[in-house]
């Protein structure tokens, strides 16, 4: 999905400012990090110079690229081999300007000069242009240089210069990502290119991961071991999305026009001769190890679909009417299940879903949504069950076929989610 940062910003700030339960402090640096066994102390300046100091149990260190939490723990970075120049340019189209635009996003496979076109919200739109080694970067962001490399599409009359800035692509990953009670998370633990347009993502996807599991340790559910499972699942996962991302750059970036020629022959025979899309997420691995059934595959450690239900005669995302922990996702012809069952999953406080083909209706026990688009049912077929237990990251801990098998995969969550 596309959306603009600021107003995803700013849409954070408002739920924060409502919350009742964070404190925002604005204008604090960080400068100096210890800890013990049992808590995270962080020494803060503010902009007048004042030192205070504040203790936590747990700190996430979100604090970017040049993470001042990360430099104090001593953790390097692993260069995973890409470094490159380019210029990134946001305008606001008018009525001419978007009648002269691409209607879709086009990556611009050009040796002469690699670019990427991205259509954003309303009338957003963004070129990345990679730049050559003997341009100057400053120079090339400067609003004659800008508008002369978009003369190709647009003139200064049909559109408002946003901003232009020169970055150098790297990809970079944290070769720790938790030090005792300090865990890094976005660009702190991680640098990719933009291909895929994944930097945002991957930092949602740390917190995502974290948050539930900080949430049961300091609950008193399960012990802080279980967060050892951050990094296990989210290093392996950015490094081998960081790879398939280098890949698409460097298709994108060659500047070799024999090999670019070479390169366009052989991607078009792969596609037999047609061009084809592919779906973003049909490139996104799953997770492959970490606080993931042992016993059953599948499914297993992929994203479970976001179906849209029928509830109450509402379309509706089963997020939006699901409460926020474990979900055990059971098909319209899964077998009938006993009170162990429903044991077992109110000690671990899963929510039971059927999907079924009927109206939405809760039975005590469960919620039966009827399913619009039959998402989960062609999953389900998919991976050869008709059940799955879902994570509050939604991420897939293991998946079943019938009642006794589901038990055990069951009474394993429970035993990971104690050990």
């Amino acid at each position: 999905m596309v959306f603009m940062q600021p107003e995803i910003e700013r849409l954070l700030r408002e739920n924060v400012a409502v919350a009742g339960t964070v404190r925002v402090h604005l204008g604090l640096t960080v400068h100096g990090v210890a800890q013990n066994a049992d808590a995270v102390t962080l020494a803060l300046r503010d902009e007048g110079g004042h030192v205070s100091t504040i203790s936590a149990r747990y700190v996430i260190a979100c604090d970017g690229s040049t993470s001042t939490i990360r430099q104090s723990l001593g953790i390097e970075f692993d260069d995973l081999g890409f470094d490159q120049p380019w210029l990134v340019v946001d305008v606001v189209a008018n009525e001419r300007g978007l009648a002269k635009l691409p209607k879709t996003s086009v990556q611009y496979c050009e040796p002469q000069r690699p670019t990427t076109f991205v259509i954003g919200t309303g009338a957003h739109r963004r070129w990345e242009i990679m730049l050559s080694e003997d341009e100057d970067p400053r120079q090339m962001e400067k609003p004659d240089s800008v508008w002369r490399l978009l003369s190709r599409w647009i003139t200064p009359d049909d559109a408002r210069l946003w901003r232009s800035a020169s970055y150098r692509f790297h990809a970079l990953v944290a070769r720790q990502w938790q030090s005792g009670r300090i865990f890094l998370a976005g660009d702190a633990a991680h640098q990719q290119p933009p291909f895929l347009g994944q930097g945002l993502c991957q930092g949602v996807r740390d917190v995502a991961n974290l948050s539930w599991k900080l949430e049961r340790v300091l609950s008193g559910q399960s012990p802080p071991a279980i967060l050892q499972s951050y990094t296990i699942e989210r290093s392996t996962h950015v490094r081998k999305l960081t790879g398939i991302i280098k890949s698409i750059g460097s298709l994108i970036a060659e500047r070799d026009q024999t090999l670019a020629a070479e390169r366009d022959i052989r991607l078009i025979a792969e596609a037999g001769g047609a061009v084809r899309s592919m779906p973003r997420q049909d490139l996104m691995p799953g997770l492959e190890n970490g606080l993931l059934s042992t016993h059953v595959e599948g499914g297993v450690g992929t994203l479970f679909p976001q179906p849209w239900v029928n509830l109450n005669g509402q379309r509706c995302r089963l997020d939006d009417v699901c409460k926020h922990g474990f979900l055990v996702v059971l098909a319209a012809s899964f077998s009938p299940v006993s009170d162990d069952f429903y044991n077992v999953c109110h000690t671990l406080d899963a929510q039971i879903v059927r999907i079924t083909t009927h109206p939405s209706a809760v039975d005590g026990r469960s919620m039966n949504f009827g399913e619009i688009e039959g998402v989960v049912e062609t999953w389900f077929s998919q991976h050869g069950c008709t059940a799955a237990i879902v994570r509050p990251d939604r991420y897939v801990f293991a998946v079943a076929s019938d009642s006794h098998e589901l038990m055990q995969q069951l009474h394993e969550l429970d035993e990971a989610l104690m050990s």
